[in-house]
């Protein structure tokens, strides 16, 4: 029995060790999907990591381009925009000189107006004025007249000598009140 144990131990094969037939078959087996790895799977992988290289490089390039145009569009913008503030200031610039050259304008007018007024004003003042002296000369002449009668005794109906007296009796009045006014203003 104990050589049969024995014989039995020796037969047993070690598991950590593959018999040969299996490691035959796996090499075999390898070579096989080595193979077609290598010449069906491999150029495949190759071929679609080439078309992706060639799309994002481009991309790159036209992310590049458009990076260029975008640069070459705002430097045409800034420029335009560079162009706009300068007429801006320009039209202001003309604006303000307008307004200054319609207001002095206006302002002249309203003074060639107001003199106008003004004139025409003193004109129709002074034209009361000698129209109210006139009838206050008539009046008071009448006035005059009929005191000068009353106490003359004796009636003026002679209009050279009442236009006479009338005249030297307005002279005295004017001559002073003219006194009164040059005494006041020295006072």
């Amino acid at each position: 029995m104990q050589t049969a144990l024995i014989i039995a131990a020796e037969e047993t094969h070690n598991p950590l060790i593959p018999p040969v037939y299996d490691i035959v078959w796996s090499a075999v087996a390898f070579v096989i999907i080595f193979i077609v790895m290598w010449r069906v799977v491999t150029p495949r992988i190759t071929k679609m990591l080439d078309e992706r290289t060639e799309a994002i490089e481009g991309g790159i390039k036209k992310a590049e381009a458009a990076q260029e145009q975008a640069a070459a569009a705002l430097d045409e913008y800034n420029k335009q925009l560079a162009d706009a503030r300068a007429e801006a200031s320009r039209i202001r610039e003309q604006a303000r000189a307008d307004a200054t050259a319609i207001g002095n304008e206006v302002r002249e007018q309203a003074s060639a107006d107001a003199a106008r007024i003004t004139a025409n004003a003193q004109a129709q003042i002074e034209a009361e004025r000698q129209s109210a002296l006139q009838s206050l000369r008539s009046e008071v002449g009448t006035l005059a007249l009929g005191l000068a009668s009353g106490v003359i005794g004796q009636s003026l109906q002679d209009d050279a000598k009442a236009t006479a007296v009338v005249d030297r009796f307005l002279a005295d009045l004017e001559s002073s009140q003219g006194a009164q006014t040059a005494a006041g203003t020295e006072h």
